[in-house]
């Protein structure tokens, strides 16, 4: 057994593991910094937040959103070489369609945690294109 490609290969998960609990943290506390804006929790109270009505629907979809950066930690870790890159790969580029989605009337806090989220995934996206075979 190569030792050292062993270690690359762990190496690898690890770093993109890493950088998935990094997006995964930076969402859950750009969402909780929102909750410091005047009026915020009086628009949640009524169920229209940002002229949105929150509905079940909505609620389910951002629990989506949430989850698969989440599961990306420990799928990261567990899957094989071809599926680990592939996947890494689709739900990054799935995760930054989803950072501009959310992102329709940002003001200057949503616009800091955006660009930090988006060069993450694009870290994470560029670690998986460059992934080869060899090094796995």
């Amino acid at each position: 057994m190569n030792t050292t490609l062993t270690m690359n290969y762990l190496d690898k998960k690890a770093k993109l593991s890493s950088l998935w609990v990094f997006v995964f943290l930076n969402m859950i506390f750009r969402d909780l910094h929102e909750l410091g804006r005047a009026g915020f929790l009086e628009e949640m109270m009524t169920g229209v937040v940002n002229g949105v009505q929150i509905t079940e629907w909505l609620m389910l979809v951002g629990g989506l959103m949430i989850a698969i950066p989440l599961l990306m930690i420990p799928l990261t870790q567990f899957l094989d070489f071809k599926a680990n890159r592939l996947t890494n790969l689709f739900i990054g580029a799935l995760q930054i369609v989803s950072v501009f989605g959310n992102n329709m009337a940002p003001d200057l806090d949503d616009i800091f945690f955006a660009v930090i989220e988006l060069v993450a995934l694009l870290l994470i996206i560029r670690l998986a294109w460059c992934w080869t075979e060899d090094a796995a």
